[in-house]
């Protein structure tokens, strides 16, 4: 794992991965890379940013960190980093940089996407961080890809220049447009089409995506839909549910669809990392899934897809672990 130069770095980091459902943080002692866990808020717990600030600063008095605060602070946050006030795509969240300085005075603030931070750890992650899907391999210094669906869908893309440092090239690659395969895919496009208008990747890999496509489901065949959050719809469909399951195992063959695309987009010779809570939670589901099948279904480049590995990361959460990273390269 990189760790940040112990010359250049002073003070305790503070390193938040917030996106729209939970915010964890975490602190960063100097010299190192490794976030120790701060604390972990529910998004639906807080009326606004700024109640969780004054939260944070509590607790991190509590563990004995440094009256003065976080010498550098990095958030991963699901929203565009780079606009004055960040809002976010899937919660009521809303700062700018000068309510962070009012609650963390002078420290150095680095405000990156979610799935950049995410992108960032993929170098870092070892054998037991992430389970492989199928066969393939990751060639080092090669791109690498993340595609996360959780409460949205995250997607980045890390490379390497002429020195093997990490590159990480942000985008919104959730919102590109849905590419139905199968007839009843088309079916259900039709039905979101007419539901949305335009329909994205996000509107069916995500957790409410879960949901579009199980009620999509129950429409076109003219059933009851009878589970109505995520979390039910995917324990139905492991204890075998037949709308449920078809359900789900739509969604991960779509994920692979997607995540084939974004192997072919990128050049991702280093590996497809599928990160977000849904993948590991229903990570038996995904294994007898078309996923793996439908990623290698790219027809004459069918070749080149079968030598890329797919992964699922199972680390803890890689977007604390690549937030640190980000700050010990900019230290």
């Amino acid at each position: 794992m990189t760790s940040a130069n112990s010359d250049t770095a002073s003070g305790h980091y503070l390193v938040g991965d917030i996106g729209g459902t939970n915010a964890r943080f975490a602190f960063v002692e100097p010299g190192s890379a490794t976030p120790t866990p701060l604390a972990k808020y529910r998004v639906a717990d807080f009326a606004n940013f700024e109640k969780v600030l004054e939260q944070l600063i509590g607790d991190w008095r509590n563990q004995g960190l440094p009256e003065s605060g976080p010498s550098h602070t990095c958030l991963a946050v699901a929203a565009p980093p780079h606009l004055k006030t960040i809002s976010f795509t899937n919660s009521p969240w809303r700062f700018d940089r000068a309510l962070l300085s009012q609650h963390l005075g002078d420290s150095h603030i680095e405000i990156i996407n979610d799935f950049a931070a995410v992108a960032r750890a993929l170098p870092a992650l070892t054998a037991g961080d992430v389970e492989q899907i199928g066969a393939g391999e990751s060639q080092p210094n090669k791109p690498m890809v993340s595609i996360g669906p959780g409460t949205g869908t995250g997607v980045a893309t890390v490379v390497f220049d002429e020195h093997g440092k990490p590159v990480i090239l942000e985008g919104e690659g959730g919102h590109v447009d849905f590419a139905p395969i199968t007839d009843m895919e088309f079916e259900v496009l039709k039905h979101l089409r007419a539901r949305f208008g335009r329909v994205s990747i996000e509107r069916l890999l995500c957790g409410a995506g879960i949901v579009n496509i199980y009620q999509a489901l129950a429409a076109i065949r003219g059933q009851p839909a009878e589970f109505e959050s995520p979390g039910d719809i995917g324990a139905a469909a492991q204890k075998d549910n037949p709308l449920a399951s078809e359900a789900m195992a739509m969604f991960f063959a779509v994920l692979g669809s997607s995540a084939g695309n974004l192997a072919l987009t990128s050049g991702a010779l280093g590996g497809v990392f599928i990160a977000g809570g849904i993948a590991p939670r229903y990570i038996d589901l995904l294994r007898r899934s078309d996923f793996r099948a439908r990623f290698l279904a790219k027809g004459r480049f069918a070749d080149y897809t079968t030598n890329i590995g797919t992964y699922v990361i199972t680390h803890e959460d890689p977007g604390l672990l690549g937030a640190a990273l980000w700050l010990g390269d900019k230290a």
